[in-house]
């Protein structure tokens, strides 16, 4: 069946990607950013620049409009209900961190419990150590299966009456494996908790709809989704919103302000102190129409093909071993593997010496990788823009490995 998507035309969207002859194979880390999206950054700054929400001037306005109209566009992309439930930060850790300081700190009390599973990058766990530092709270964990399967039992297991905050990972940024999401949502609400959703590896690559997954708050980065670096999204339900206080207080977050107190903004703004990412929120609304016109059906086909491709290579390999589940399909564009007696470092820069580009390390999931018992490993991350000929060049880097660092 042939792809409906012309690879060859897509890469000559991305100015990099014609001008540099490296593999780029850590999409997960960021993503190459389209055209489009430079040209709409600066089309903002060379013909509307001006504080958004400010001025009255025309330029001023022109500005907020299109700071405004990026907001319906990423409501429209997740399918939020409300405008006002979109909230501009810097990044999905950003993102994170307001919803463990501004709900997390004001909701919990001893011995109530916040459940994260084992797989969360240190951006979804760090900010619940802290709340239950803060608040003498428990944090618990959900395990999972080797292969990033988390069981029923253990769902139904730690999550209970004492739960009130559930935080997880949506797509494993190590095991690529999506992760259970409509089954502890249902228990966390059974038990009357909210969940905390990190979209940051999924945005990219499949449609979110936040009414379906039925969160309470999710959090992206634009930078994966080829937008900017410096803009993030956090979505949450309106009712929760308006009832927690200012992450960060300043400018434009207030009503009025007194000697001694102000009264805050409504929503949105009461979250997004000082002046904002205007350029960074037009880049990422670009980014997303960019996304929405290739299609996240034709984009998901391509990404599962590429993956296919490249995990067959590997598994195919003597010494190397793929964390995570061995069929292609529970991998959402996400290969992590190790290699006996050849520390991932060395792999990367082997690869590297290639001209492939991969990530090698902890990739902020240390306790994941303490609980898989490895200690760091190698990743290469695929998007729709990448090739068979990339993906295979990856296998024949990895195939030359051992011989290159002298073990054959």
């Amino acid at each position: 069946m042939e792809q409906k998507l012309n690879v060859s035309e897509i890469r000559k969207d991305f100015p990099l990607l014609m001008q540099n002859p490296t593999a780029y194979l850590d999409n997960a880390a960021t993503a190459q950013r389209p055209s489009c999206v430079l040209e709409a950054m600066r089309d903002f700054y060379e013909a509307h620049n001006a504080n958004p929400l400010r001025g009255f001037y025309p330029l001023s306005m022109e500005a907020t409009e299109l700071y405004e109209e990026s907001r319906r566009t990423v409501q429209n992309f997740i399918h939020a209900e409300h405008g006002e439930e979109i909230i501009f930060t810097r990044n999905t850790t950003e993102s994170l961190n307001l919803v463990a300081y501004s709900y997390g700190l004001q909701n919990l009390k001893p011995g109530e419990e916040i459940a994260v599973t084992i797989m969360e990058h240190h951006s979804n766990l760090l900010p619940w150590q802290m709340v239950a530092r803060q608040t003498g709270a428990k944090l618990v964990f959900l395990d999972c299966e080797p292969d990033g399967t988390i069981r029923n039992e253990m769902i139904e297991e730690r999550i209970h009456a004492g739960t009130k905050i559930v935080a997880i990972a949506h797509v494993s940024n190590v095991l690529g494996c999506i992760n259970p999401v409509e089954k502890v949502v249902a228990r966390a609400h059974e038990v009357g908790a909210v969940v905390v959703l990190d979209a940051a590896q999924s945005a990219p690559h499949m449609e979110l709809n936040v009414k379906k997954l039925d969160v309470d708050f999710l959090a992206f980065s634009g930078h994966k989704l080829m937008g900017p670096m410096g803009i993030g999204v956090l979505y949450g339900r309106r009712e929760l919103l308006e009832e927690m206080p200012p992450f960060l207080t300043g400018g434009e977050m207030i009503d009025s302000v007194s000697r001694q107190s102000a009264v805050y903004a409504e929503l949105p703004h009461k979250f997004e102190a000082g002046t904002v990412n205007a350029a960074g929120a037009v880049g990422l609304a670009a980014a997303i129409r960019y996304i929405e016109q290739k299609g996240f059906s034709e984009i998901e086909e391509r990404e599962k093909a590429l993956t296919r491709r490249a995990m067959e290579g590997l598994l195919a390999l003597p010494h190397v071993h793929v964390l995570g589940s061995q069929n292609p399909e529970q991998h959402v564009g996400i290969l992590t593997f190790t290699m006996d007696q050849v520390h991932p470092h060395d792999i990367s820069a082997v690869l590297e010496a290639d001209g492939i580009d991969i990530r090698a390390g902890h990739h902020c999931a240390q306790p994941l990788l303490e609980w898989l018992g490895v200690r760091s490993a190698a990743r290469a991350s695929f998007q729709f823009y990448n090739t068979e000929e990339e993906a295979d060049r990856f296998v024949e880097s990895v195939a030359g490995v051992r011989r290159k660092m002298g073990y054959e």
